[in-house]
Protein backbone atom coordinates (compact mmCIF):
# COMPACT_ATOMS: atom_id res chain seq x y z
CA UNK A 1 0.00 0.00 0.00
CA UNK A 2 0.90 3.70 -0.84
CA UNK A 3 0.17 6.15 1.63
CA UNK A 4 0.17 9.65 2.82
CA UNK A 5 3.44 11.69 2.43
CA UNK A 6 3.12 15.15 3.83
CA UNK A 7 6.16 16.75 2.34
CA UNK A 8 7.45 20.04 4.14
CA UNK A 9 8.01 22.67 1.46
CA UNK A 10 10.60 24.92 3.27
CA UNK A 11 9.37 24.76 6.72
CA UNK A 12 7.81 22.86 9.48
CA UNK A 13 4.50 23.13 8.34
CA UNK A 14 4.20 23.43 4.93
CA UNK A 15 1.71 20.32 3.41
CA UNK A 16 1.33 19.12 0.10
CA UNK A 17 -0.19 15.68 -0.94
CA UNK A 18 2.34 14.55 -3.63
CA UNK A 19 1.00 11.12 -5.07
CA UNK A 20 -2.30 9.92 -3.09
CA UNK A 21 -3.59 10.76 0.62
CA UNK A 22 -4.07 7.71 1.99
CA UNK A 23 -4.24 5.83 5.90
CA UNK A 24 0.37 5.65 7.00
CA UNK A 25 1.39 2.39 7.87
CA UNK A 26 4.15 1.88 10.58
CA UNK A 27 7.28 0.06 9.48
CA UNK A 28 9.65 -1.44 11.78
CA UNK A 29 13.01 -0.30 12.76
CA UNK A 30 15.34 -2.73 11.55
CA UNK A 31 18.51 -1.56 13.12
CA UNK A 32 21.51 -1.95 11.17
CA UNK A 33 22.96 -0.55 8.32
CA UNK A 34 21.47 -3.29 5.33
CA UNK A 35 17.68 -4.24 5.50
CA UNK A 36 15.94 -6.12 3.20
CA UNK A 37 11.79 -6.72 2.31
CA UNK A 38 9.49 -7.46 0.27
CA UNK A 39 5.92 -6.98 0.19
CA UNK A 40 3.00 -8.96 -1.61
CA UNK A 41 -0.56 -7.41 -2.22
CA UNK A 42 -4.02 -8.15 -3.75
CA UNK A 43 -6.00 -4.52 -4.63
CA UNK A 44 -8.95 -4.09 -5.98
CA UNK A 45 -9.26 -0.46 -8.07
CA UNK A 46 -12.57 0.67 -8.93
CA UNK A 47 -11.19 3.15 -11.41
CA UNK A 48 -7.63 2.56 -12.47
CA UNK A 49 -7.48 5.48 -15.27
CA UNK A 50 -9.30 7.94 -12.90
CA UNK A 51 -11.95 8.64 -15.84
CA UNK A 52 -14.78 10.41 -15.19
CA UNK A 53 -17.21 7.81 -17.10
CA UNK A 54 -16.92 4.61 -18.41
CA UNK A 55 -14.41 3.55 -15.34
CA UNK A 56 -11.98 0.47 -15.71
CA UNK A 57 -12.14 -1.65 -12.51
CA UNK A 58 -9.55 -4.26 -12.00
CA UNK A 59 -7.89 -6.50 -9.26
CA UNK A 60 -4.14 -5.83 -9.39
CA UNK A 61 -1.59 -8.21 -7.37
CA UNK A 62 1.27 -6.63 -6.63
CA UNK A 63 5.14 -7.50 -5.50
CA UNK A 64 7.65 -5.61 -4.53
CA UNK A 65 10.55 -6.15 -3.30
CA UNK A 66 13.47 -2.82 -1.44
CA UNK A 67 16.72 -2.68 -0.26
CA UNK A 68 17.60 -0.04 2.38
CA UNK A 69 21.10 1.31 3.26
CA UNK A 70 21.68 3.33 6.51
CA UNK A 71 25.17 4.38 8.55
CA UNK A 72 27.28 6.73 9.45
CA UNK A 73 30.35 6.52 7.55
CA UNK A 74 32.45 8.74 9.75
CA UNK A 75 31.84 10.61 13.29
CA UNK A 76 30.30 13.28 11.26
CA UNK A 77 28.45 12.23 8.12
CA UNK A 78 25.90 9.74 7.49
CA UNK A 79 24.47 8.09 4.32
CA UNK A 80 21.38 6.49 3.35
CA UNK A 81 20.16 4.92 0.26
CA UNK A 82 17.09 2.85 -1.16
CA UNK A 83 16.00 1.31 -4.00
CA UNK A 84 12.19 0.13 -4.28
CA UNK A 85 11.28 -2.08 -7.22
CA UNK A 86 7.29 -2.14 -7.84
CA UNK A 87 5.57 -4.84 -10.14
CA UNK A 88 1.87 -4.68 -11.00
CA UNK A 89 -0.56 -6.87 -12.81
CA UNK A 90 -3.77 -6.01 -13.37
CA UNK A 91 -6.13 -8.54 -14.52
CA UNK A 92 -8.47 -6.10 -16.65
CA UNK A 93 -6.33 -3.11 -18.10
CA UNK A 94 -6.10 -1.83 -22.01
CA UNK A 95 -2.68 -2.80 -23.40
CA UNK A 96 0.07 -3.84 -21.14
CA UNK A 97 -0.94 -5.25 -18.19
CA UNK A 98 2.19 -5.98 -15.84
CA UNK A 99 3.71 -2.45 -15.12
CA UNK A 100 7.17 -1.87 -13.43
CA UNK A 101 7.90 1.06 -11.36
CA UNK A 102 11.50 2.34 -9.76
CA UNK A 103 12.24 4.49 -6.94
CA UNK A 104 15.45 5.03 -6.08
CA UNK A 105 16.54 7.57 -2.88
CA UNK A 106 20.12 8.47 -1.47
CA UNK A 107 21.04 10.92 1.41
CA UNK A 108 24.03 12.27 3.12
CA UNK A 109 24.40 14.45 5.72
CA UNK A 110 26.99 16.06 7.08
CA UNK A 111 27.93 18.25 10.57
CA UNK A 112 30.93 20.44 10.42
CA UNK A 113 30.33 21.36 14.21
CA UNK A 114 27.40 20.91 16.55
CA UNK A 115 25.53 23.89 15.14
CA UNK A 116 26.44 23.93 11.20
CA UNK A 117 25.18 20.93 8.94
CA UNK A 118 24.41 20.12 5.11
CA UNK A 119 21.98 17.69 4.15
CA UNK A 120 21.97 16.96 0.10
CA UNK A 121 18.96 14.00 -1.38
CA UNK A 122 17.91 12.70 -4.68
CA UNK A 123 14.58 10.78 -5.09
CA UNK A 124 14.10 9.49 -8.88
CA UNK A 125 11.32 7.84 -9.55
CA UNK A 126 9.99 6.06 -12.47
CA UNK A 127 5.89 5.60 -12.67
CA UNK A 128 3.94 3.36 -14.24
CA UNK A 129 1.18 3.24 -12.22
CA UNK A 130 0.38 6.41 -10.08
CA UNK A 131 -1.90 6.44 -7.45
CA UNK A 132 -2.87 10.44 -7.81
CA UNK A 133 -4.57 10.26 -11.77
CA UNK A 134 -4.48 13.80 -13.37
CA UNK A 135 -8.17 15.04 -13.35
CA UNK A 136 -9.55 15.72 -16.87
CA UNK A 137 -7.77 13.66 -18.83
CA UNK A 138 -9.15 11.19 -21.87
CA UNK A 139 -10.31 7.59 -20.39
CA UNK A 140 -7.59 4.90 -20.45
CA UNK A 141 -5.18 7.82 -20.64
CA UNK A 142 -1.56 6.74 -19.92
CA UNK A 143 -0.01 8.88 -17.03
CA UNK A 144 3.18 7.29 -16.56
CA UNK A 145 6.25 9.55 -15.68
CA UNK A 146 9.52 9.87 -14.64
CA UNK A 147 10.43 12.63 -11.66
CA UNK A 148 13.62 13.84 -10.16
CA UNK A 149 13.81 15.37 -6.89
CA UNK A 150 16.74 17.16 -5.43
CA UNK A 151 16.75 18.68 -1.81
CA UNK A 152 19.49 20.19 -0.49
CA UNK A 153 19.71 22.69 2.97
CA UNK A 154 22.86 24.00 5.09
CA UNK A 155 22.26 25.37 8.45
CA UNK A 156 24.06 27.52 11.07
CA UNK A 157 23.58 28.76 14.23
CA UNK A 158 24.74 32.67 14.01
CA UNK A 159 24.03 33.13 18.13
CA UNK A 160 23.02 30.79 20.92
CA UNK A 161 19.49 31.40 20.06
CA UNK A 162 19.34 32.50 16.57
CA UNK A 163 20.52 29.91 13.54
CA UNK A 164 20.21 30.28 9.81
CA UNK A 165 18.90 27.90 6.72
CA UNK A 166 19.14 28.06 3.10
CA UNK A 167 17.48 25.22 1.33
CA UNK A 168 17.06 24.33 -2.68
CA UNK A 169 14.65 22.13 -4.11
CA UNK A 170 13.93 20.79 -8.07
CA UNK A 171 11.76 18.71 -8.88
CA UNK A 172 11.86 17.49 -12.83
CA UNK A 173 8.88 15.87 -14.76
CA UNK A 174 8.66 14.27 -17.83
CA UNK A 175 5.36 12.56 -19.21
CA UNK A 176 5.51 9.05 -21.21
CA UNK A 177 2.84 9.98 -23.04
CA UNK A 178 4.04 12.89 -25.70
CA UNK A 179 0.61 14.81 -25.74
CA UNK A 180 0.49 14.90 -22.11
CA UNK A 181 4.35 15.70 -22.03
CA UNK A 182 3.71 18.56 -23.99
CA UNK A 183 1.03 20.22 -21.92
CA UNK A 184 2.66 19.22 -18.17
CA UNK A 185 6.80 18.52 -18.72
CA UNK A 186 8.11 20.95 -16.39
CA UNK A 187 10.67 21.88 -13.82
CA UNK A 188 10.25 23.73 -10.55
CA UNK A 189 12.97 25.07 -8.57
CA UNK A 190 12.55 26.19 -5.28
CA UNK A 191 14.81 28.12 -3.21
CA UNK A 192 14.76 29.69 0.39
CA UNK A 193 16.37 30.81 3.17
CA UNK A 194 15.11 31.38 6.84
CA UNK A 195 16.03 32.22 9.99
CA UNK A 196 14.98 31.63 13.88
CA UNK A 197 14.81 33.12 17.08
CA UNK A 198 14.55 31.74 20.02
CA UNK A 199 12.61 33.89 22.22
CA UNK A 200 11.33 31.12 24.59
CA UNK A 201 12.98 27.73 25.53
CA UNK A 202 9.82 26.50 24.28
CA UNK A 203 9.11 28.67 21.17
CA UNK A 204 10.88 29.99 17.81
CA UNK A 205 9.82 33.05 15.81
CA UNK A 206 10.52 32.37 12.10
CA UNK A 207 11.09 34.42 8.94
CA UNK A 208 11.39 33.21 5.63
CA UNK A 209 11.65 34.15 1.85
CA UNK A 210 10.96 31.55 -0.85
CA UNK A 211 11.35 32.13 -4.41
CA UNK A 212 10.24 29.84 -7.20
CA UNK A 213 10.46 29.11 -10.57
CA UNK A 214 8.07 27.19 -13.04
CA UNK A 215 9.54 26.17 -16.50
CA UNK A 216 7.45 24.17 -19.09
CA UNK A 217 9.48 22.44 -21.90
CA UNK A 218 6.78 23.05 -24.43
CA UNK A 219 4.94 26.75 -24.60
CA UNK A 220 6.68 28.29 -21.92
CA UNK A 221 6.09 31.60 -22.87
CA UNK A 222 2.41 30.85 -22.48
CA UNK A 223 2.72 28.78 -18.93
CA UNK A 224 5.95 29.66 -17.45
CA UNK A 225 5.66 31.45 -13.80
CA UNK A 226 7.38 32.54 -11.00
CA UNK A 227 6.86 33.64 -7.49
CA UNK A 228 8.34 35.11 -4.10
CA UNK A 229 7.07 34.60 -0.67
CA UNK A 230 7.72 36.75 2.77
CA UNK A 231 6.37 34.34 5.84
CA UNK A 232 6.37 34.72 8.94
CA UNK A 233 5.31 31.86 11.63
CA UNK A 234 6.57 30.10 14.80
CA UNK A 235 7.30 26.65 15.83
CA UNK A 236 5.50 26.23 19.18
CA UNK A 237 6.43 23.06 21.98
CA UNK A 238 2.77 24.12 23.28
CA UNK A 239 3.19 20.87 26.19
CA UNK A 240 5.50 17.63 26.38
CA UNK A 241 2.94 16.17 23.78
CA UNK A 242 1.48 18.85 21.34
CA UNK A 243 3.61 20.81 19.04
CA UNK A 244 2.44 23.78 16.60
CA UNK A 245 3.92 25.22 13.91
CA UNK A 246 2.63 27.93 11.74
CA UNK A 247 3.53 30.75 8.56
CA UNK A 248 1.34 33.41 6.98
CA UNK A 249 2.43 35.64 4.32
CA UNK A 250 1.80 36.80 1.02
CA UNK A 251 2.76 35.40 -2.63
CA UNK A 252 3.32 37.70 -5.73
CA UNK A 253 3.00 35.36 -8.82
CA UNK A 254 4.18 36.46 -12.55
CA UNK A 255 3.02 34.51 -15.25
CA UNK A 256 4.45 34.28 -18.59
CA UNK A 257 1.68 35.14 -21.12
CA UNK A 258 -1.06 35.52 -18.57
CA UNK A 259 -2.35 38.25 -15.87
CA UNK A 260 0.36 38.51 -12.73
CA UNK A 261 -1.22 37.83 -9.15
CA UNK A 262 -1.19 38.35 -5.59
CA UNK A 263 -2.32 35.92 -2.54
CA UNK A 264 -2.49 35.06 0.89
CA UNK A 265 0.02 31.79 2.12
CA UNK A 266 -1.28 29.85 4.88
CA UNK A 267 0.43 26.84 6.55
CA UNK A 268 -0.58 25.65 9.65
CA UNK A 269 0.25 22.21 11.84
CA UNK A 270 -0.01 20.80 14.86
CA UNK A 271 0.29 17.38 16.32
CA UNK A 272 -0.77 15.62 19.65
CA UNK A 273 1.31 12.38 20.61
CA UNK A 274 -1.46 11.16 23.33
CA UNK A 275 -0.26 7.51 23.77
CA UNK A 276 3.07 5.35 23.03
CA UNK A 277 2.95 4.21 18.94
CA UNK A 278 -0.40 6.51 19.14
CA UNK A 279 -1.00 10.52 17.32
CA UNK A 280 -3.13 12.81 15.77
CA UNK A 281 -1.83 15.60 13.45
CA UNK A 282 -3.93 18.32 11.43
CA UNK A 283 -3.62 21.27 9.36
CA UNK A 284 -4.47 23.53 6.76
CA UNK A 285 -2.66 25.09 3.88
CA UNK A 286 -3.72 27.71 1.56
CA UNK A 287 -1.78 28.19 -1.63
CA UNK A 288 -2.00 28.40 -5.75
CA UNK A 289 -0.23 24.53 -7.49
CA UNK A 290 -0.40 23.52 -10.67
CA UNK A 291 -3.59 22.22 -12.93
CA UNK A 292 -3.42 19.20 -14.62
CA UNK A 293 -5.09 21.35 -18.02
CA UNK A 294 -2.43 24.09 -18.82
CA UNK A 295 -4.76 24.85 -21.69
CA UNK A 296 -7.40 26.15 -19.81
CA UNK A 297 -6.24 27.06 -16.46
CA UNK A 298 -3.26 29.05 -15.28
CA UNK A 299 -3.03 27.48 -11.65
CA UNK A 300 -5.54 25.98 -8.80
CA UNK A 301 -6.15 28.04 -5.96
CA UNK A 302 -6.61 25.49 -2.85
CA UNK A 303 -7.68 25.40 0.88
CA UNK A 304 -6.34 22.21 2.27
CA UNK A 305 -7.35 20.66 5.52
CA UNK A 306 -6.01 17.63 6.37
CA UNK A 307 -6.33 15.53 9.92
CA UNK A 308 -4.14 12.32 10.51
CA UNK A 309 -4.39 9.46 13.33
CA UNK A 310 -2.34 6.42 14.16
CA UNK A 311 -3.50 3.87 17.24
CA UNK A 312 -1.75 1.24 18.62
CA UNK A 313 -4.79 -0.52 19.83
CA UNK A 314 -2.38 -3.00 21.27
CA UNK A 315 1.36 -3.92 20.77
CA UNK A 316 0.63 -5.94 17.75
CA UNK A 317 -2.07 -4.27 16.37
CA UNK A 318 -1.94 -0.90 14.79
CA UNK A 319 -4.98 1.29 13.32
CA UNK A 320 -4.77 4.51 11.10
CA UNK A 321 -6.56 6.99 9.21
CA UNK A 322 -6.58 10.20 7.04
CA UNK A 323 -8.60 12.32 5.90
CA UNK A 324 -7.52 15.60 3.00
CA UNK A 325 -10.43 17.90 2.34
CA UNK A 326 -9.86 20.29 -0.28
CA UNK A 327 -11.83 22.94 -1.53
CA UNK A 328 -9.99 24.66 -4.59
CA UNK A 329 -10.90 26.59 -7.35
CA UNK A 330 -9.07 26.59 -10.89
CA UNK A 331 -7.86 30.07 -12.27
CA UNK A 332 -9.61 30.29 -15.94
CA UNK A 333 -7.11 31.67 -18.24
CA UNK A 334 -8.08 35.04 -20.04
CA UNK A 335 -11.70 34.98 -21.44
CA UNK A 336 -12.49 31.40 -19.51
CA UNK A 337 -14.11 30.99 -16.85
CA UNK A 338 -12.89 29.72 -12.97
CA UNK A 339 -13.99 26.41 -11.83
CA UNK A 340 -14.78 24.99 -8.51
CA UNK A 341 -13.38 22.16 -7.47
CA UNK A 342 -13.82 19.80 -4.10
CA UNK A 343 -11.70 16.88 -3.43
CA UNK A 344 -11.91 13.99 -0.56
CA UNK A 345 -9.16 11.36 -0.40
CA UNK A 346 -9.85 9.29 2.82
CA UNK A 347 -7.90 6.32 3.56
CA UNK A 348 -8.12 3.47 6.60
CA UNK A 349 -5.42 0.64 7.53
CA UNK A 350 -5.38 -2.26 9.92
CA UNK A 351 -1.99 -3.55 10.47
CA UNK A 352 -0.59 -6.26 12.55
CA UNK A 353 2.48 -7.12 13.27
CA UNK A 354 2.89 -10.91 13.94
CA UNK A 355 6.53 -10.92 14.80
CA UNK A 356 9.68 -8.69 14.25
CA UNK A 357 9.83 -9.57 10.57
CA UNK A 358 6.25 -9.41 9.77
CA UNK A 359 3.76 -7.13 9.17
CA UNK A 360 0.52 -7.94 7.51
CA UNK A 361 -2.24 -4.82 6.88
CA UNK A 362 -5.51 -4.29 5.43
CA UNK A 363 -6.32 -1.01 3.84
CA UNK A 364 -9.43 0.87 2.23
CA UNK A 365 -8.90 4.19 0.34
CA UNK A 366 -11.51 6.48 -1.24
CA UNK A 367 -10.87 9.39 -3.70
CA UNK A 368 -14.14 11.71 -4.80
CA UNK A 369 -13.39 14.91 -6.61
CA UNK A 370 -16.65 17.31 -7.50
CA UNK A 371 -16.10 19.90 -9.97
CA UNK A 372 -18.04 22.42 -12.42
CA UNK A 373 -16.38 20.86 -14.74
CA UNK A 374 -18.16 17.74 -15.71
CA UNK A 375 -14.26 16.08 -17.21
CA UNK A 376 -12.94 16.87 -13.95
CA UNK A 377 -14.68 14.42 -11.36
CA UNK A 378 -13.91 11.27 -10.23
CA UNK A 379 -14.96 8.80 -8.01
CA UNK A 380 -12.44 5.59 -7.29
CA UNK A 381 -12.14 3.07 -4.38
CA UNK A 382 -9.28 0.84 -3.76
CA UNK A 383 -9.37 -1.94 -1.60
CA UNK A 384 -6.48 -4.36 -0.71
CA UNK A 385 -4.14 -6.22 1.43
CA UNK A 386 -0.61 -6.71 2.07
CA UNK A 387 1.83 -9.01 3.47
CA UNK A 388 5.46 -7.57 4.34
CA UNK A 389 8.36 -9.54 5.71
CA UNK A 390 11.55 -7.91 6.49
CA UNK A 391 14.77 -9.37 6.90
Amino acid sequence: MKFLRLSLVFALAAVRPVWAVYAPIPEQDQGKAWSFDVAGSVTHDSNIFGAPTGAISSTIYSLAPKVDFNASVTDQTFLSASYLLSLDHFNNRPGKKTLDSHTLIGRVAHAFTQSTNVDLSDNFLVQKNPESVLNGLPVNTDQSFKSNEVDGSFTTDISPKADVTVKVRSLIFRYDAARLGADLDRTENLYGVSGSYAVLPELKAVGEYRHQDIDYTDAGSTKDKSSNYLLAGADYNVAKKVTASGRLGYEWRHRDGERNDTSPYVELTTKYDYAPGSYVTAGYVYTLEESSNVTLYTDTQVNRFFVNVQHALTGLITASASIDWEPSQLQGRRGLPDVDENTTRLGVALTYLPTKNWAISASYDYDKVSSDDAARELDRNRMGLTARYSF
